[in-house]
């Protein structure tokens, strides 16, 4: 029964997908362990509100709260031990005598790292960790990899044809994906930090990069290699509308910032400039990026190895001739329809949350 609880706090968790970065995704459910009947259940919703362990005990019912010494809180993450925009949740476990506490994972994060287990332990609370790990470190892949790698967790992202081109000749954007993947790639934008793309890309395609087909999604923070300064000012991109962020030789002159415009000079070297550009948003608490192309930007990442994750669409159309895809270098993970398209997901081949 232990797993089913898990199970349940894990779908809890996901529920704040998109809502609570820089925050990992946490879920709680309080089971009264005699009776094996779920108490109390809660999930962290929504950046710098409650925490899934406060909200989980505030849905136990009156009658239920003497309950609560002989009942078992299953939390996917440590509980924090802190003061942040939240009081502590250990504290809150100990002040309220929960019986026994079993999470997925413990938090790495420099504030918590084992201290919450211990205040938990120091009142007596027997603690278990490990159940159903794995789980819990791909829920929250982006919260390890941004405190234990120090970089975004990194999704490129592309559609390609029949034949295997990207885009049409002299780089003009081609329409490859139909409206349902179009619309999927909007909930993704909606589920991470950020968005970027290449220069090419910005010029040719003038993108958005918002989440207008994914209704209440977050519009995520844009992101634009935009080396020499030779993109014009009458892009999408900059009509401030969204937080958007442009990485440019350090050589040039700073330009003024703008409302949801910033400059952030780089290395003019390409790969110290990739590796600086990468350690920079991180920096700014971006903790994914969802990179859409074009080809020389994808082309870069996976040529670095610095990837955590593909989606590549593949659609029954043929180009003749264009841009090619990039060519995919990992181990596939899942594979369906998504209308007339077919979605891949692959991950490196020797892949290390």
């Amino acid at each position: 029964m232990n797993e089913l609880y898990m199970r349940r706090a894990l779908e809890l968790a996901a529920l704040g997908r998109g809502h609570v970065s820089p925050n990992p995704m946490v879920g709680c459910v309080i089971v009264h362990d005699a009776t094996e009947r779920i108490i109390g259940e809660g999930w962290h919703q929504r950046y710098g509100e409650a925490h899934a362990e406060r909200n989980a005990i505030a849905s136990v019912r009156p009658d239920d709260l003497p309950l609560l010494p002989e009942s078992t809180a299953y939390v996917t993450l440590e509980p924090c031990s802190h003061f942040g925009k939240q009081p502590p949740c250990a504290d809150l476990l100990v002040e309220k005598r929960i019986g026994r506490v079993i999470c997925c994972n413990d938090d790495p994060f420099p504030l918590v790292a084992g201290t919450g287990f211990a205040k938990l332990r120091a009142a007596n609370i027997p603690v278990g960790v490990g159940l159903l790990a794995d789980e819990g470190r791909q829920l929250n892949a982006r919260f390890f990899t941004a405190v234990e790698k120090k970089r975004p967790y990194l999704i490129l992202k592309w559609a390609e044809t029949a034949d295997g081109f990207i885009g049409a000749e002299g780089g003009r954007p081609a329409q490859i994906s139909g409206a349902l993947a179009q619309r999927l790639v909007h909930r993704w934008r909606a589920e991470e930090d950020a968005i970027m793309v290449g220069t090419n890309t910005a010029r040719a395609d003038n993108p958005r990069l918002n989440v207008r087909l994914w209704a209440g999604g977050r519009n995520p923070t844009r992101i634009v290699f935009d080396r020499n300064l030779l993109l014009p000012p009458n892009l999408h991109l900059f009509d401030g509308s969204q937080p958007t962020l442009v990485l440019y030789n350090e050589t040039y002159p700073a330009p003024a910032d703008a409302p949801n415009l910033n400059y952030i000079p780089i290395q003019s070297t390409s790969v110290a400039a990739f590796n600086q550009s990468i350690g920079q948003l991180h920096a700014r608490r971006i903790q994914s990026i969802l990179v859409e192309g074009g080809t020389t930007l994808l082309n870069a990442f996976i040529d670095s190895g610095l990837w955590d994750e593909m989606r590549v669409f593949r659609a029954p159309k043929l180009l003749g001739a264009g841009v090619k895809a990039p060519t995919v270098r990992g181990q596939i993970i899942s594979r369906e329809r998504i209308g007339d398209d077919e979605l891949s997901i692959y991950k490196p081949l020797r892949q290390t949350l």
